[in-house]
């Protein structure tokens, strides 16, 4: 009786041959380029491939010849950077850019201000149903912003609102907050609403990681609960309230629905009271997307400006502070 050869695990084309230090070496160093390869299609198809897109555009226009009839009539040509200087020099997109600092000026210190409070109140031991509160603050973020400004809207009109029956039963003065200045203060109303609750989850999340020894430390001095707020609560997640800064001046020159959803109700709110606005009007509304284009090319070069050069101030700050 024969018995069969043993076979060798460790020669070429055995089934538990392990592979060669070269090969191991290859697919270790290929690796992240194999898991990042779908975020890096997708940033590609929906990111930089429509951004390429508007800068190509914003080079460009329409050259009408004669009447503009008939096949040839129009052709797209190369305008350099003339798309750019029409849209600096427009009054509108001025006078929209304008607007929107005012209304930033409204919303980003009293939502972070806010936001900032209740995440110390949230924060204290003293605080009652804080789970509930948490989510009651919070969920208005959940509410589409569409939607809020439809909600809002309609309690700012003097007909339906319950707000302008009770202030006419009292005989109290009955603002229009859709006209005139007190439009900014009902746009304003509407983002500080919506947005209040992430910024302030932001924050208390950072001071739920502030190590208790901190504060037990802090107490043993003789501090009060304002002092550990004001000189080591705040303190410490500073960097919560740069990050949170910082998306909230991209929200603020972003910002389009609000204004749009409130236009149909007043004649205040016109096509291009942001400049957001009126890019959408120059794309859909006039048909000129190349103008367009570069409007949308000139609030994203902004918005990319400012934030950098905060997020600059703020990390230079922060090396000189912790060089003292």
């Amino acid at each position: 009786m024969t018995t069969a050869p043993r076979r060798s695990y460790g020669v070429k084309g055995a089934p538990y041959a392990h592979p060669s230090p070269t090969t191991t070496l290859r697919r270790a160093r290929s690796a992240p380029y194999v898991f990042l390869l779908p975020a890096t299609i997708l940033f590609a198809l929906f990111f930089a491939l429509p951004i390429g897109y508007a800068v190509w555009l914003s080079l460009h226009k329409v050259q009408v010849k004669g009447l503009g009839l008939g096949s040839g009539a129009r052709s797209e040509v190369w305008a350099g950077f003339e798309n750019y200087a029409d849209a600096l020099t427009d009054s509108e997109l001025l006078d929209g850019a304008l607007r929107v600092l005012g209304y930033g000026a409204i919303v980003v210190p009293v939502m972070l201000g806010l936001a900032l409070v209740f995440a110390l109140m949230l924060d204290s031991d003293k605080v009652r149903l804080a789970p509930f509160t948490r989510l009651a603050i919070f969920l208005p973020y959940a509410i589409p912003g569409v939607v809020a400004a439809l909600l809002w809207g309609f309690l700012y009109l003097p007909d339906v609102s319950p707000f302008y029956f009770v202030l006419e039963k009292l005989g109290l003065p009955q603002p229009d907050l859709l006209d005139g200045g007190g439009l900014y203060a009902a746009l304003s109303n509407i983002a500080v609403w919506g947005g209040t609750g992430f910024n302030m989850i932001v924050i208390y999340t950072s001071l739920q990681a502030i190590p208790a020894e901190v504060y037990e430390a802090a107490k043993l001095d003789g501090a009060s609960p304002l002092q550990i707020a004001l000189r080591i609560k705040i303190p410490m997640v500073a960097p919560s309230l740069v990050l949170t800064f910082f998306f909230s001046i991209i929200a603020t020159l972003q910002v389009f629905s609000e204004p749009t959803t409130l236009k149909p109700l007043t004649n205040s709110v016109s096509t291009t009271w942001s400049p957001l606005m009126k890019v959408y009007r120059d794309a859909f509304g006039e048909g000129d997307i190349h103008s367009a284009a570069a409007g949308a090319v000139i609030i994203a070069v902004a918005t990319l400006a400012l934030s950098f050069g905060f997020l600059r101030a703020a990390n230079s700050r922060q090396k000189q502070e912790a060089a003292r």
